[in-house]
């Protein structure tokens, strides 16, 4: 076989990649039909304040923190993943079109916890199982294409909602429709996902392989720095609230929600890819100072358009950021601990979530949409220029056994 052909070959993404991805795209088909529009939802049909649409999402994301520890763990221990995907994936379908019955705020929260309870099962145990998969050199690409396929079907569901709403459709009979492609997610899954092999941690490294400790320095280090990056990361909720503040009509916020993901579908294969070229830091250091200057700009905007053009340039950060973040975590961690170090990596912003989202709000509240996303900028920033204490991911073997053949 020709060396070219062979090239090819070895680069081919995984079949586990790649159907993850289609189950990826289903799921945020089913959650983003709704999440554009819980904004407009809470603080007009709910009439909650902005505080409270901050509470509702950094609790959520808080509490399902504990479940991706938990969860990424279990996954370890068992040495087995798919399940507790198929568990997670399908806890959000039956949960998140309730949505369609809320009449209170406090029935928001407890819908949104429960359907971030399953991201949180699902979360590190797909990804560890992608790295599973995944040979070293291919990570970036292929968690950048997982990314642009959830975010394709982030893409799909604005303009489902949209088409309906342009209908005539309520809110809530759109809200429960998202059940249709919540199924179609779990019926995927089970039927055409393959499980890696058990992990065996007891057994004996080869004696030529050279794996990073369960939990290097560099990955300790990454954790902080990426907790305080998430301190100015806010809910995207409170972007989509600016961009009603300055004009941007109810039903063009599905249209605007579909282009970001449209852009970041786009970019993030090449943006993973990038980093397995360039280094992790760099694509996440590039990644977070993009983020830092769109929010910037939010601060500043005044008109419908300048919205459009900062949800570009903040689907960039997505695309430079997240298949590398992702990559950098498997780098840095042993495959026998990767769950959990997944988890971790999952949890923290989760927990730095509910602060950062209730900062958001009060100071949304108090001196306004410019002080609060200016604040966010500033911390991204920070937090990107302490990236250069996190080292680069070594270059070490990988432990055979820990990338399966297509």
């Amino acid at each position: 076989m020709p060396e070219s052909d062979l090239g090819r070959r070895r680069e081919r993404l995984h079949p586990t990649v790649r159907t993850l991805g289609l189950v990826s795209l289903l799921n945020d088909l089913a959650s983003e039909m709704i999440y554009p529009l819980l904004p407009a939802f809470v603080t007009g049909v709910l009439r909650g304040s902005p505080a409270a649409l901050g509470l509702i999402e950094g609790v959520a994301e808080a509490t399902a923190s504990v479940v991706k520890v938990a969860s990424g763990w279990l996954s370890d221990r068992v040495g087995q993943r798919k399940a507790l995907v198929v568990l997670g994936y399908g806890v959000s379908a039956a949960v998140r079109p309730l949505t369609a019955l809320a009449t209170a705020v406090s029935h928001m929260l407890a819908i949104r916890v429960v359907d971030r309870i399953g991201k949180g099962v699902r979360s590190a145990p797909r990804d560890a199982l992608v790295a599973a998969v995944t040979p070293r050199e291919l990570r970036g690409r292929a968690f950048g294409f997982q990314r642009a396929m959830d975010h394709a079907g982030a893409l799909l569901g604005p303009l489902v909602a949209a088409l309906l709403l342009a209908c005539g459709l309520g809110l809530r009979p759109l809200f429960a429709l998202a059940a249709l492609p919540g199924l179609l997610t779990v019926i995927v899954l089970v039927v055409a996902v393959r499980d890696a092999p058990p992990v065996r941690p007891t057994e004996p490294a080869p004696a030529d392989a050279s794996p990073p400790p369960p939990r290097s320095r560099g990955y300790r280090r990454y954790l902080a720095v990426l907790a305080l990056f998430t301190l100015g990361n806010s809910s995207d909720a409170f972007l989509l609230l600016r961009a009603q503040q300055v004009g941007l009509s109810l039903a063009a916020i599905p249209l605007l929600w579909a282009f970001h993901h449209a852009v970041k579908s786009a970019a993030s294969t090449w943006g993973g890819a990038l980093s397995d070229r360039i280094g992790r830091r760099r694509a996440i250091q590039a990644g977070w100072i993009v983020y830092a200057l769109a929010y910037l700009g939010f601060a500043l905007a005044t008109r419908p358009i300048h919205v459009w053009l900062l949800f570009a340039l903040y689907s960039l950060y997505f695309a430079l950021s997240e298949g590398a973040e992702r990559a950098l975590v498997a780098d840095l961690t042993h495959v026998s601990t990767r769950g959990r170090s997944f988890g971790l990596y999952h949890a923290v912003p989760g927990v730095a979530l509910l602060p950062a989202s209730l900062l958001t709000g009060l100071l949304w509240q108090r001196f306004g949409a410019p002080v609060a996303l200016g604040t966010g900028a500033t911390l991204a920033a920070i937090a990107g220029l302490l990236l250069f204490v996190v080292p680069e991911s070594p270059r070490a073997t990988e432990q055979k056994g820990t990338a399966l053949p297509a």
